[in-house]
């Protein structure tokens, strides 16, 4: 199954090339429409208030991939990346997309990822392939 991924600081791009995993970087102003099921994987930034209310504007174009000719209907789960020092924001835009669509979140991890986190993707972008079904439960 392929990623598809979006990176602001280079985290999520590195932790894409350590995986065996094809995949596509969403890039800002790309028009990106998607013919494949696909997991995506997207960093966090969201405003920061007690109640956390929404992605910042930096995350648009991961909104916009999603919403695009509705690539979100080939989206088979989210995974979410970011730094759990970032409490409330930690992986909020992944909870945010998968309430928003009612995808499943099914994996998050910190920062560029261990050995452990590629092993866990790849399994899991696997089981999908092989027909593996997963349910969504509202993560916010």
């Amino acid at each position: 199954m392929k990623l598809v991924y979006f990176s602001v600081t280079g985290q999520t791009r590195r932790f894409v090339g350590k995986t065996s995993l094809p995949h596509v970087e969403i890039l800002p102003d790309d028009d990106l429409e998607m013919s494949e099921p696909f997991l995506l994987i997207t960093p966090s930034y969201a405003e920061e208030s007690p109640t956390v209310s929404k992605s910042i504007d930096v995350m648009n174009p991961v909104f916009d991939f999603m919403a695009y000719n509705e690539n979100y209907k080939l989206c088979r789960g989210i995974i979410g990346t970011g730094n759990r020092n970032f409490a409330g924001i930690y992986i909020f835009t992944a909870k945010e997309l998968s309430a928003k669509y009612q995808i499943p979140l099914l994996y998050d991890f910190e920062f560029n990822g261990t050995p452990a986190d590629v092993e866990a993707v790849e399994k899991l972008a696997i089981q999908l392939d092989q027909g593996a079904k997963v349910t969504f439960k509202n993560p916010l």
